[in-house]
This record gives C-alpha cells, structure tokens and sequence, in this order.
C-alpha cells in the first residue's frame, strides 16, 4: 500500500475514533442530565418509545431491583403526563439540552392529544395518543427523537 493511501486510512479512522469519542461524551452528559431530571440512574433504567398509528408511548423500568427508583420512576412519568398535557415539555428540553422535534407541534395542538400515565411492574409508561393527523406526526417526530438519543432502538 502506498504511504498516501495508509495515511488516508490512518487519518479516516482517527476522525471515525474521535467521532465516536464525542459520541460516547455526549450520550453520557445526557444520561447524567437525564438523572439529574429524572431522578433514577439512566444506565440501570430501560427505556422505550414506541410509534403507534394513534400516537405512541413512553416506558421507563428499572432494569435491576430498587423499590426506591420504581417509585420514583412512576412519580416522574405521572408528573411528565400532567406537564405535557399542558404543553410543558421543559423536562425533556433539560435532558436533551436542546429544543426536541415535535415539541412545538404538540404545544400547539395540546388540545387534540391525550397523555395516559400506567404503572408497569418496574416503572410506568404514558400512552400518548390522537387522532389528528398533524398531532400524531409531530408525536412520531417527538419519539423517533427520543428513541435515537438514548440509544432506545426497538
């Protein structure tokens, strides 16, 4: 292999290290922005968000036994239902440190969409959902977001 060629190699898979490096820092301030809001470690909770055609939901579980950070997790989500009903999306702005798509859209449409919190076994989940087509593209948009930033694929 000639020098230029391996050079160019060397310096691509520096640049892809030095991505996935800023990557690795940027999930992490998340996930500690994420506690800070949240109340629960990020990296022993598991969360979920899920497109469904009249809307979506949003799950978080403790994914190792703590009766603490259930109930935290359960007062969170309630409290996350009631705020985005009323088009108060600050929480997730905190978490993600940036305006999250969808937002806007669902603010403007507060009155066509509904927010259902539900315990789960380990946490709870709210069930978001509408039946107004702008609103439930912009609740797509919202979680398809939240599902790429914590690393929530499903």
């Amino acid at each position: 292999m000639k020098t230029g060629a391996a050079l160019a190699i060397l310096l691509a898979m520096t640049g892809i290290q030095a991505c996935h490096s800023r990557d690795r820092q940027s999930f992490a301030a998340m996930q500690s922005r994420g506690q800070a809001v949240m109340g629960v470690d990020q990296y022993h909770s598991a969360h979920r968000f899920e497109l469904l055609p009249d809307g979506g939901r949003i799950e978080l579980q403790r994914e190792v036994e703590d009766p603490a950070g259930v109930s935290q997790i359960r007062r969170h989500l309630s409290e996350i239902a009631k705020a985005f009903a009323a088009g108060q999306f600050d929480q997730p702005m905190l978490v993600h440190a940036a305006v999250v798509p969808g937002t806007a859209m669902m603010t403007a449409r507060k009155h066509v969409i509904t927010y259902d919190y539900h315990d789960l076994p380990k946490g709870g989940e709210v069930r978001i959902t509408s039946h107004d087509s702008i609103a439930i593209a912009a609740i797509h948009d919202f979680l398809a977001f939240q599902r790429r930033e914590h690393h929530a694929g499903m």
